[in-house]
């Protein structure tokens, strides 16, 4: 595999859910110090492993409330993006503010999301929206123990 290819491999990596085997078992071949790419930052988020198979992801959304934002999932790719309506527009340039230093910048942020994991739920609480997901295991993938006869 050329520098090139492992690079992109990299960089798929911080917007994957349900992926952590590939990623760990390529890592292991190649060093991962050469190889560091850094992804866009906004809005900031965390995907954090909860468990053997629950995950959540979380992005800092301050400002924005439920109205402002939008998940959706289509083919595998789950996507937070802002949204703006006229009103909302409307509300901003007249609301007093002297200094607007806290902007709503318009995203859409995209994660890859494996096949075998389900997405729970999402939240969106203190601006921190959360959104829970867990992979499925069928039962003809599920550890078990051949009786001997």
């Amino acid at each position: 595999m050329t520098n090139r290819a492992i690079s992109i491999f990299n960089q798929l990596r911080p917007y994957s859910v349900g992926f952590d085997d590939v990623f760990d078992h390529f890592g292991r071949m190649f060093d991962d110090d050469l190889l560091e790419v850094r992804p866009p930052n906004y809005p900031p988020y965390n995907i954090v492993k909860d468990s053997e198979n629950k995950y959540h992801i979380e992005v800092a959304l301050a400002g924005y409330g439920k109205k402002d934002i939008e998940v959706t999932y289509e083919n595998n790719m789950l996507t937070v993006k802002s949204i703006k309506d006229k009103q909302t527009k409307e509300v901003e340039d007249n609301d007093g503010v002297l200094h607007k230093g806290i902007a709503k910048r318009m995203f859409s942020k995209a994660f890859t999301i494996a096949d075998d994991v389900e997405i729970k739920s999402a939240e969106l609480k203190d601006g921190l929206l959360t959104i829970s997901l867990e992979r499925i295991i069928p039962d003809h993938k599920k550890a078990r123990t051949i009786s001997i006869k």
